[in-house]
Protein backbone atom coordinates (compact mmCIF):
# COMPACT_ATOMS: atom_id res chain seq x y z
CA UNK A 1 0.00 0.00 0.00
CA UNK A 2 1.45 3.37 -1.01
CA UNK A 3 0.93 6.42 1.14
CA UNK A 4 -0.63 9.32 -0.71
CA UNK A 5 -1.09 12.72 0.91
CA UNK A 6 -4.77 13.66 0.98
CA UNK A 7 -5.69 16.38 -1.51
CA UNK A 8 -6.02 19.75 0.26
CA UNK A 9 -9.28 20.74 -1.45
CA UNK A 10 -11.79 17.97 -2.00
CA UNK A 11 -15.22 16.83 -0.91
CA UNK A 12 -15.81 15.45 2.57
CA UNK A 13 -16.17 11.78 1.60
CA UNK A 14 -12.97 11.79 -0.46
CA UNK A 15 -11.07 13.61 2.28
CA UNK A 16 -12.18 11.17 5.00
CA UNK A 17 -11.32 8.18 2.83
CA UNK A 18 -7.93 9.64 1.87
CA UNK A 19 -6.96 10.40 5.47
CA UNK A 20 -7.96 6.87 6.49
CA UNK A 21 -5.95 5.34 3.64
CA UNK A 22 -2.95 7.45 4.67
CA UNK A 23 -3.12 6.05 8.22
CA UNK A 24 -3.62 2.49 6.95
CA UNK A 25 -0.52 2.81 4.78
CA UNK A 26 1.42 4.27 7.72
CA UNK A 27 0.70 1.20 9.84
CA UNK A 28 1.89 -1.09 7.06
CA UNK A 29 5.02 1.04 6.64
CA UNK A 30 5.80 0.51 10.33
CA UNK A 31 5.77 -3.27 9.81
CA UNK A 32 7.68 -3.28 6.52
CA UNK A 33 10.71 -5.52 6.40
CA UNK A 34 10.15 -7.11 9.80
CA UNK A 35 10.04 -10.86 10.31
CA UNK A 36 8.00 -12.74 12.90
CA UNK A 37 10.45 -11.92 15.70
CA UNK A 38 10.20 -8.22 14.93
CA UNK A 39 6.42 -8.21 14.61
CA UNK A 40 6.05 -10.08 17.89
CA UNK A 41 8.36 -7.78 19.87
CA UNK A 42 6.75 -5.71 22.63
CA UNK A 43 8.02 -2.47 24.14
CA UNK A 44 8.09 -3.07 27.89
CA UNK A 45 6.16 -2.67 30.09
CA UNK A 46 3.43 -3.06 27.46
CA UNK A 47 2.60 -6.36 25.78
CA UNK A 48 1.45 -4.55 22.63
CA UNK A 49 3.14 -5.75 19.42
CA UNK A 50 3.03 -4.72 15.79
CA UNK A 51 1.46 -8.10 15.03
CA UNK A 52 -1.25 -7.39 17.60
CA UNK A 53 -1.87 -3.95 16.11
CA UNK A 54 -2.25 -5.40 12.61
CA UNK A 55 -4.70 -8.05 13.80
CA UNK A 56 -6.62 -5.62 16.00
CA UNK A 57 -7.06 -3.08 13.21
CA UNK A 58 -8.13 -5.86 10.83
CA UNK A 59 -10.80 -6.73 13.39
CA UNK A 60 -11.79 -3.06 13.78
CA UNK A 61 -12.22 -2.65 9.99
CA UNK A 62 -14.32 -5.82 9.72
CA UNK A 63 -16.41 -5.09 12.81
CA UNK A 64 -17.29 -1.51 11.97
CA UNK A 65 -17.84 -1.87 8.23
CA UNK A 66 -18.89 -5.46 7.60
CA UNK A 67 -20.68 -6.34 10.82
CA UNK A 68 -22.13 -3.06 12.06
CA UNK A 69 -22.54 -1.02 8.89
CA UNK A 70 -23.66 -3.84 6.57
CA UNK A 71 -25.18 -6.09 9.24
CA UNK A 72 -23.22 -9.17 8.14
CA UNK A 73 -22.31 -11.98 10.51
CA UNK A 74 -18.75 -12.15 11.81
CA UNK A 75 -16.40 -14.11 9.58
CA UNK A 76 -13.37 -16.12 10.62
CA UNK A 77 -11.26 -15.74 12.59
CA UNK A 78 -13.58 -13.40 14.52
CA UNK A 79 -16.63 -15.69 14.53
CA UNK A 80 -14.97 -18.46 16.53
CA UNK A 81 -12.63 -16.33 18.64
CA UNK A 82 -12.89 -17.06 22.37
CA UNK A 83 -13.89 -13.50 23.32
CA UNK A 84 -15.43 -14.65 26.62
CA UNK A 85 -12.13 -16.16 27.77
CA UNK A 86 -9.89 -13.47 26.29
CA UNK A 87 -11.48 -10.08 25.47
CA UNK A 88 -8.16 -9.03 23.89
CA UNK A 89 -7.89 -12.18 21.79
CA UNK A 90 -6.91 -10.37 18.59
CA UNK A 91 -3.87 -8.93 20.40
CA UNK A 92 -2.82 -12.06 22.29
CA UNK A 93 -3.37 -14.55 19.46
CA UNK A 94 -1.33 -12.51 16.99
CA UNK A 95 1.85 -13.99 18.46
CA UNK A 96 1.00 -17.22 16.63
CA UNK A 97 0.32 -15.57 13.26
CA UNK A 98 2.57 -15.37 10.23
CA UNK A 99 3.67 -11.78 9.46
CA UNK A 100 2.74 -11.89 5.78
CA UNK A 101 -0.67 -13.39 6.59
CA UNK A 102 -1.29 -10.56 9.09
CA UNK A 103 -0.38 -7.95 6.48
CA UNK A 104 -2.47 -9.67 3.80
CA UNK A 105 -5.51 -9.93 6.08
CA UNK A 106 -5.19 -6.27 7.01
CA UNK A 107 -4.93 -5.23 3.36
CA UNK A 108 -7.94 -7.41 2.49
CA UNK A 109 -10.01 -5.91 5.33
CA UNK A 110 -9.08 -2.39 4.17
CA UNK A 111 -10.03 -3.30 0.59
CA UNK A 112 -13.38 -4.69 1.78
CA UNK A 113 -14.05 -1.54 3.79
CA UNK A 114 -13.03 0.70 0.93
CA UNK A 115 -15.31 -1.09 -1.54
CA UNK A 116 -18.28 -0.85 0.86
CA UNK A 117 -17.84 2.82 1.73
CA UNK A 118 -17.03 4.13 -1.75
CA UNK A 119 -19.92 6.06 -3.20
CA UNK A 120 -22.09 5.72 -0.10
CA UNK A 121 -23.67 8.69 1.57
CA UNK A 122 -21.91 9.76 4.74
CA UNK A 123 -25.37 9.97 6.28
CA UNK A 124 -26.09 6.25 5.73
CA UNK A 125 -26.50 4.52 9.11
CA UNK A 126 -25.47 1.12 10.40
CA UNK A 127 -27.72 -1.91 10.04
CA UNK A 128 -26.56 -3.27 13.41
CA UNK A 129 -26.81 -0.65 16.15
CA UNK A 130 -24.31 -0.32 18.97
CA UNK A 131 -24.71 -1.81 22.45
CA UNK A 132 -26.94 1.04 23.57
CA UNK A 133 -28.95 1.15 20.36
CA UNK A 134 -26.84 3.91 18.77
CA UNK A 135 -27.24 4.31 15.01
CA UNK A 136 -23.80 5.40 13.82
CA UNK A 137 -23.59 6.99 10.39
CA UNK A 138 -20.83 6.36 7.87
CA UNK A 139 -19.26 9.75 8.61
CA UNK A 140 -18.84 8.76 12.27
CA UNK A 141 -17.45 5.33 11.32
CA UNK A 142 -14.85 6.80 8.96
CA UNK A 143 -13.81 9.37 11.55
CA UNK A 144 -13.57 6.62 14.18
CA UNK A 145 -11.46 4.45 11.87
CA UNK A 146 -9.14 7.42 11.22
CA UNK A 147 -8.85 8.14 14.95
CA UNK A 148 -8.23 4.55 15.97
CA UNK A 149 -5.79 3.80 13.16
CA UNK A 150 -3.84 7.03 13.78
CA UNK A 151 -3.66 6.35 17.52
CA UNK A 152 -2.29 2.87 16.90
CA UNK A 153 0.18 4.23 14.33
CA UNK A 154 1.65 6.24 17.23
CA UNK A 155 2.04 3.01 19.18
CA UNK A 156 3.55 1.36 16.11
CA UNK A 157 6.05 4.20 15.80
CA UNK A 158 7.39 3.62 19.32
CA UNK A 159 7.43 -0.16 18.99
CA UNK A 160 9.26 -0.06 15.64
CA UNK A 161 11.88 2.36 16.96
CA UNK A 162 12.52 0.03 19.91
CA UNK A 163 13.05 -2.93 17.57
CA UNK A 164 15.59 -1.57 15.11
CA UNK A 165 15.80 2.20 15.51
CA UNK A 166 13.70 2.94 12.41
CA UNK A 167 11.90 6.25 12.90
CA UNK A 168 9.91 8.66 10.78
CA UNK A 169 6.56 8.69 9.15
Amino acid sequence: MTRVDPHPATDEHTALSAFLDYQRATLLLKTEGLDAAGLHTALAPSTLTLAGLLKHLTYVEDTWVQTRFLGRADVEPWASAPWGEDPDWEFSSAADDDPEMLRERYLAACDRSRSVTAGRSLDDVVVTPGRNGERFNLRWILLHLIEETARHCGHADLIRESIDGVVGE
